[in-house]
């Protein structure tokens, strides 16, 4: 294998695992939060059991997070020092402050997990609040070094030194709110849809215990109703996200779009596989001019093609499909919100079918598999740039050698973490059943 490309797939997977922790460990204490709010609210216990287990969960979860975060931290250093060289100059401003984000947010979780019975309802919830703070400040300063790779500025490269160093104009680059937003906004999604997958299948395996189904109905009607408001929110940015990349990485759009030509009311298309040959999208359904207007709000905005750009500046060409299956995720899941609203609330139907409800199993999974692919998309669209036309891939690259060995190790590191986090969950929630908490009268 391509030395790069070792490189790439080793870190790559680094991120693949620990994304799905970073994301839960953003999104479920919103939910937390929002559980202990409505029990402060309605006075309801069922909400403080929920925001109680919730933690436990998140605290377990905390537990694998950490560890392959410090991981993708050294491998940063290890297989990327040209990169690393660069950032350590200009761009270090993010990792130090994210050790004061990821403070904030251990601190309170403490306090909340271990004195939540004997403080206020107030502190109960400011506790809460700076444990959601924390969460999405952390992933908010690790991701602009994200969105710094996309639209670098704040420094130049004269003769080969870093010169005119401004931290701040680099730590605010062009697509920090819109990155920044978006990691967010869909961590948020998916932690509700985690949440109301897991509700669903406990409704769906205690039918016969109206107690158990009426706490998991709770839980999974705050999930649906959280997911279903950020899914909506995602899209309006993701619309926006479009607009910074055709302004910035207009290769990247071409890309994800298969436009190979330069064009004026461009075609939106779905689905479909980008051809290099015919340089065609086989199978695709093309929307007349929506690509266009989502680009720059206008039907007569000019897209720029692939075509315009050196062959070797282009993105795996697979992204599209990429780019396809996260939109169309998003989408699924939006739906998915919508369909349940009008039943619940519309229709004043309070039991869904069960088809409905395996369906609703499978969304916090994808969800999950949503993230997986944006993140892919926004890395592999950006190649074969590490910075956006300042510095290759190739060229950040470690020359140090054994890298197959080291993705064999690391992969059975997180092998391991994955199967001891579900055996402890497993394990934990097994020996505190919902049943030892909940009251038997209606």
């Amino acid at each position: 294998m391509d030395h790069v490309l070792t490189a790439r797939t080793l870190f790559g997977t680094t991120m693949a695992f620990h994304i799905i922790f970073a994301t839960l460990g953003v999104g479920i204490p919103l939910m937390i939060l929002l559980a202990e709010l409505l029990y402060q609210k309605t006075k309801d216990n069922d909400y403080a059991l929920m925001a109680n287990r919730w933690t436990k969960a998140l605290a377990i979860l905390l537990g694998v997070a950490i560890p392959s975060g410090t991981i993708a931290g050294v491998q940063l250093s290890l297989l990327w020092p040209g990169f690393m060289e660069v950032i350590g100059k200009v761009m270090a401003l993010p990792f130090q402050i994210e050790i004061y984000a990821f403070f904030v947010e251990a601190l309170f979780l403490s306090i909340y997990v271990y004195a939540a019975n004997r403080i206020s309802p107030t502190m109960r919830i400011v506790s809460l609040t700076f444990v959601a703070i924390g969460a999405a400040a952390s992933a908010i300063l690790i991701t602009n070094v994200h969105a710094f790779e996309g639209t670098p500025t704040g420094f130049r490269i004269e003769n080969g030194q870093i010169v005119d160093v401004d931290p701040w104009k680099a730590f605010f680059n062009p697509s920090f709110a819109v990155t920044a937003t978006h990691v967010v906004l869909s961590a948020y999604m998916t932690g509700a849809f985690t949440i109301a997958s897991i509700a669903a299948y406990k409704m769906l395996k205690n039918k016969h215990n109206e107690r158990i189904q009426l706490f998991h109905k709770k839980a999974l009607m705050l999930g649906l109703t959280v997911g279903g408001v950020f899914s909506l929110l995602t899209a309006i940015n993701g619309h926006e996200s479009a607009q910074l990349l055709h302004e910035y990485q207009p290769e990247k759009l071409a890309a994800a779009e298969g436009l190979f030509e330069t064009q004026s009311h461009a075609p939106l298309v779905i689905g479909g596989f980008t051809d290099r040959e015919t340089q065609t999208v086989k199978w695709g359904i093309e929307i007349p001019w929506l690509l266009s207007f989502l680009a720059g709000n206008r039907f007569d905005t000019v897209v720029v093609g692939l075509n315009d750009f050196p062959e070797e500046w282009w993105p795996p060409l697979f992204v599209h499909t990429l780019f396809n299956a996260m939109v169309g995720i998003g989408m699924f899941l939006l739906l998915l919100s919508i369909v349940g609203f009008i039943w619940h609330r519309v229709k004043k139907q309070h039991i869904f079918p069960n088809w409905f409800m395996w369906t609703i199993v499978t969304a916090g999974p994808l969800a999950l598999l949503g993230i997986e692919f944006g993140w892919i998309f926004a890395c592999t669209g950006r190649q074969p740039w590490v910075i956006y036309r300042m510095m290759t891939t190739a060229e950040a690259v470690t020359q140090s050698t054994n890298l197959g060995t080291l993705f064999l190790l690391f992969t059975s590191i997180y092998v391991f973490l994955l199967v001891a986090v579900v055996l402890v969950l497993r394990s934990y929630f097994r020996r505190h059943p919902i049943e030892q908490h909940l009251s038997t009268h209606m």
